[in-house]
């Protein structure tokens, strides 16, 4: 099975966490963290923080947390425009590389 990379937002709620948006960002390791490693936010996550980002693996069916980051709404919004352009960067270059 193909090892899968993406980050989850999970906020927290008064039930618990609960994952309101994924990420999928490719099968390739390092440039995965290289989208995870330029998120804004604090590596100290602690049961107060309401937004966190997940950076996870999916390993033979099973998700694996390789690193979380709290951030703030504002620093959600920078990480999704983040996320989003790097994303965009390595679709071309994935088109660019089949032509």
């Amino acid at each position: 099975m193909r090892t899968q990379f993406f980050i989850a937002v999970q906020i927290n709620t008064a039930n618990g966490p609960e994952t309101i948006a994924r990420f999928r960002i490719g099968n390739n390791q390092q440039q995965a963290s290289q989208i995870f490693y330029q998120l804004k936010g604090d590596d100290h996550v602690g049961e107060t923080d309401t937004l966190c980002l997940d950076f996870m693996e999916m390993r033979d069916g099973l998700p694996v947390n390789l690193k979380m980051i709290s951030c703030t709404s504002d620093q959600l919004a920078e990480n999704c425009k983040i996320i989003t352009e790097e994303l965009f960067m390595l679709s071309g270059r994935r088109e660019h590389e089949r032509i």
